[in-house]
């Protein structure tokens, strides 16, 4: 079973080389990588240049942001199993071969999500955060998480969709999972942390730079899977259903309760 990676890469030669570290020393054979970088203007294209012989392609030409970069990868992958690195990311060491071996065991599951580690941009450890069980419903309502790192996915999947969309500039691989899922998916859950997830001053995640398309997505996300538009009554159901989100998985209310939440937290 092959499984391919894409990494989508700008400017991020501070912690490139070890998102490209953790692919190429994973204990898994069948693996094709592909990076896309669609004009770095720091040292990028030096260190890719120093692995370029551990990538099937390179893919060196503009795009429309990391959704179409991503799409361009996938494009060329011949892989079973697709999964998406960024560039400031990390894969833990074993997570493919585990990805691998669960998609082996359980062949009707066509999207499998891990956990991640959340760390800082000196690498330090900041907390766990876990995928939950996925239903649209509670999709729907914000209150079930997907690692994107840890999640990965069977090619037929990702081509009965029309791709990641390239006007999204802020949650694009949630949107591709919401697709996925109205096109009948089966989403499973591994309980392994399968990726570190990196917090740093110029990540989505913490530089709230795209708050409001954020805010748009998710009344997106809600019509899509709902039907309707969001009402008052569904403000207060949101609040039921994440309430129920802990307490289907209480390692991640210990962890929300005494680290804090991790959108808009800072680092240092």
């Amino acid at each position: 079973m092959k499984v391919s990676v894409v990494t989508i890469s700008y400017n991020q030669a501070e912690f490139l080389e070890q998102a490209i570290i953790s692919v190429v020393k994973q204990d898994y054979r069948d693996i094709e990588y592909i990076i896309v970088d669609p004009g770095s203007k720091d040292y990028s294209r030096q260190i890719i240049q120093k692995y370029s012989a551990h990538f099937s392609h390179q893919v060196f030409e503009p795009d429309r942001g990391p959704a179409d970069g991503l799409n361009k990868g996938f494009l060329l992958a011949k892989g079973d199993i697709f999964g998406a690195l960024n560039a400031d990311d990390l894969l833990i060491s074993g997570a493919i071969r585990k990805v691998a071996e669960y998609f082996k065991k359980n062949p009707k599951a066509d999207v499998v999500s891990g956990h991640s580690i959340i760390i800082d941009h000196r690498n330090r450890k900041l907390r766990k955060s876990y995928s939950d069980k996925f239903s649209p419903i509670m999709y729907a309502y914000g209150a079930a998480e997907l690692m994107q790192p840890s999640t990965f996915f069977k090619k037929s999947c990702y081509i009965d969709t029309d791709g990641y969309n390239i006007d999204n500039n802020s949650n694009w691989d949630s949107e591709l999972f919401v697709e996925m899922s109205l096109n009948g998916a089966k989403f499973r859950l591994i309980h392994e942390f399968l990726s570190c997830y990196r917090l740093h001053p110029d990540s989505i995640t913490l530089s709230k730079r795209l708050d409001q398309n954020i805010k748009n997505y998710n009344k997106l996300r809600f019509r899509k899977l709902r039907g309707r538009e969001m009402d008052k009554v569904d403000k207060n159901l949101r609040l039921f259903f994440i309430m129920l989100k802990y307490t289907k998985n209480p390692m991640a209310f210990i962890e929300r309760l005494v680290k804090g939440k991790i959108y808009g937290r800072k680092t240092y």
